[in-house]
């Protein structure tokens, strides 16, 4: 291991490849198992689920739970990131191969620090949100988890985002390389926003690429399921986290206000101008149409 490319951010997190996650007592997380990871063995029907933090993986995860729900009839009461494990960080069972088929996994992974196999066998869901939003969001869910560093201000978070010293790493980087990347592999990109508009076509485009053919009522009892207002309410997405160690554990509800443009109301107009010429400048050659403002998803 290049002792260069790994470095402790506190006692809570750690830097490594250019991802950066987090330590607790729970989880027997090191960077020669993310490197181990390279070669984990993917099947024809195993489904991961790709976001950054912040972008809508509680959502999308609650959602696929629902989708395949008649698969796993027998943990349906289970808390989500116990139906859908984290690819990065050990699941109970420590061997992932004993799970049962179809196997759906969730990963804040940078694309080259994902399975190599996936690119021949497997489906990746990558979902995007605009990375003010993302910015935002972060602030307080950094706030409220208690192994995470806390960000005091939004001019803290505004160099954490650029520097990418913050959980997942660096946002360009993420979604350049997935994007970038995309014909590699067996992919269906989703934006955060086109959720907020239109749940029930999202919930079909899904079932279409992961090829579950659900009845329209079903569909429609999963997208009444799986509204953000519902699910502030259902203790399987929105956990305070009983099931998990105490240095895991939020502080409180985990799902906040679910979206879009809210960085309005926390960026000044001096920050939002400055993140702007950042993002042109990171992003220039990535053709991305990224939704800003709820305004945009109305007519």
């Amino acid at each position: 291991m290049d002792q260069q490319e790994y470095k402790m951010l506190s006692d809570k997190m750690f830097t490594y490849k250019g991802t950066v996650l987090t330590l607790a007592k729970s989880r027997d997380l090191t960077p020669e198992y993310i490197d181990s990871l390279a070669d984990f063995e993917t099947k024809d029907d195993d489904v991961f689920v790709v976001t950054f933090p912040k972008s809508g993986t509680v959502w999308t995860h609650r959602i696929m739970t629902l989708i395949y729900a008649e698969d796993f009839p027998d943990k349906a009461n289970q808390p989500i990131h116990e139906q859908i494990p984290w690819l990065e960080y050990r699941a109970k069972e420590k061997n992932y191969n004993t799970r049962p088929s179809p196997r759906l996994f969730c990963s804040h992974l940078l694309q080259p620090l994902m399975p190599k196999m996936l690119q021949r066998k497997g489906k990746v869901i990558y979902v995007m949100r605009n990375p003010k939003d993302v910015m935002v969001s972060y602030v307080h869910f950094s706030n409220n988890m208690k192994n995470l560093i806390s960000s005091e201000s939004f001019s803290e978070i505004l160099e954490k985002f650029f520097t990418g010293l913050m959980l997942g790493g660096c946002w360009f980087d993420h979604v350049k390389g997935w994007i970038t990347n995309k014909d590699k592999y067996n992919i269906l990109i989703l934006t955060y926003e086109e959720m907020i508009k239109d749940l029930r076509s999202v919930v079909v485009k899904i079932c279409e690429f992961v090829g579950k053919n659900l009845s329209d009522a079903a569909i429609d009892k999963v997208v009444e399921t799986a509204t953000f207002k519902h699910m502030k309410k259902d203790p399987l997405a929105n956990y305070e986290s009983p099931s998990l160690t105490d240095t895991d554990c939020p502080k409180g509800p985990f799902l906040r206000k679910g979206t879009v443009g809210d960085w309005k109301n926390s960026l000044t107009v001096a920050q939002s101008e400055c993140f702007d010429r950042v993002y042109q400048e990171r992003m220039k050659d990535v053709p991305l149409n990224m939704v800003w403002d709820i305004s945009e998803l109305q007519g």
